[in-house]
């Protein structure tokens, strides 16, 4: 794939999400790795994984989920916290070579919820209520067969929750990340709040759209006490989920009108938003996409992503204002400089060896150009 440099300028532009200013436009997302090691400590492959994206010229890089708590918030055997202190010491070199290569790197917080599929912790799962996920857990994470039926979370135990959320927060500042990002998408403990049929309770977190949202904005609002301005916070949002694609706000753009205004009044400096295509119109109903759709509720910058590989199709939704950074998935596992290839109008591979987008920080032949 190629294409005209002067097309997609506005990607190299700063752009400031909260107290972080961004040397361009271009993210890595969050992306399951599972290669910390067994008590949850980032180690030399996470570091060196991570440093080829800011070596290949993306502006901000942001981890995998890490688990906030001890308790029930690990999703994958394998997967990095960052609920201890030393946890949090060992996440200091990785930030260091981020940093040093010239990007900027947020934590993203994640508690799997229902969707835990390995945890050293415990055996059981938690969630709004007693309703397991769709679908089935995820093979390349080690999972097998449907999830099991969790246990519906107490008043007390979503104090603990939120809890974790804000300890964690405190490790990311001791770590030296610029930020932390709240994963609210994808299916995880927080969506689970905000999805319609897994969410049965009868509570003040349960029923309306006002309801379900109030978990986001609780854990919002305590991270931000916690740490105040001194990094950027974050909250990522979905509507489908790793395990249920095809799941939809059930009131499309008046839920999508309360939940990006909810966010924004907690605190967030930024929001982002992660659909298949980013381009696409969120509901059948509407021409509107999710990112814009969370630009006009919130009135904050917006992380976009979904499909974006082409530089034009990136460009396009940074000038229309619909974005004002897009985070890339795959096309950065296939190009870890694809921000260097896009400014200097080169190829941008498309068809790779499927092995690249193996669920593992492998940097084997990931040598890019410095």
């Amino acid at each position: 794939m190629t294409h005209a440099a002067t097309s997609i300028d506005a990607l190299f532009q700063t752009a400031r999400l909260g107290p972080t200013t961004l040397p361009n436009r271009v993210a890595v997302a969050p992306m399951t790795r599972v290669s910390g090691d067994p008590d949850g400590s980032a180690n030399d492959r996470n570091a060196a994984y991570y440093e080829v994206f800011a070596h290949g010229g993306f502006g901000l890089v942001i981890t995998e989920g890490l688990y906030p708590d001890t308790a029930h918030s690990q999703g994958y055997l394998n997967q990095p916290g960052l609920a201890t202190e030393t946890h949090a010491r060992s996440w200091t070199p990785v930030v260091d070579r981020v940093h040093k290569a010239g990007a900027k790197m947020f934590a993203q917080l994640m508690h799997a919820g229902a969707q835990s599929q390995g945890n050293r912790y415990t055996d059981t799962s938690v969630a709004p209520s007693t309703v397991p996920p769709r679908g089935e857990q995820l093979g390349f994470y080690g999972g097998t067969g449907s999830y099991p039926t969790p246990r519906a979370l107490t008043a007390s135990d979503i104090a603990d929750v939120r809890s974790g959320f804000t300890r964690a927060a405190r490790n990311a500042v001791r770590a030296g990340f610029d930020g932390v990002e709240i994963h609210g998408a994808n299916g995880y403990l927080l969506d689970q709040f905000l999805t319609d049929y897994m969410n049965q309770r009868d509570d003040v977190y349960g029923g309306s759209v006002e309801n379900r949202v109030r978990i986001f904005r609780e854990v919002i609002a305590e991270t931000r006490e916690e740490v105040g301005s001194e990094i950027t916070i974050g909250v990522r949002i979905s509507q489908s989920k790793v395990s249920d694609y095809l799941h939809r706000w059930s009131g499309g753009e008046s839920d999508a009108a309360v939940i990006f205004t909810a966010l924004a009044e907690a605190g967030v400096d930024y929001i982002h938003t992660t659909e298949f295509d980013a381009t696409a119109a969120a509901f059948p109903d509407s021409d509107r996409t999710l990112a814009s759709l969370a630009v006009e509720h919130s009135k904050l910058p917006v992380i976009a992503n979904g499909q974006l590989g082409d530089p034009a199709t990136a460009a396009s939704m940074v000038e229309r204002g619909t974005a004002d950074v897009v985070a890339l998935g795959k096309p950065a596992l296939a190009n870890r400089d694809w921000v260097r290839r896009a400014q200097q109008a080169q190829t941008i591979e498309t068809e790779v060896d499927d092995s690249v987008f193996n669920p593992m920080a492998t940097v084997k032949d990931w040598e890019v150009s410095r």
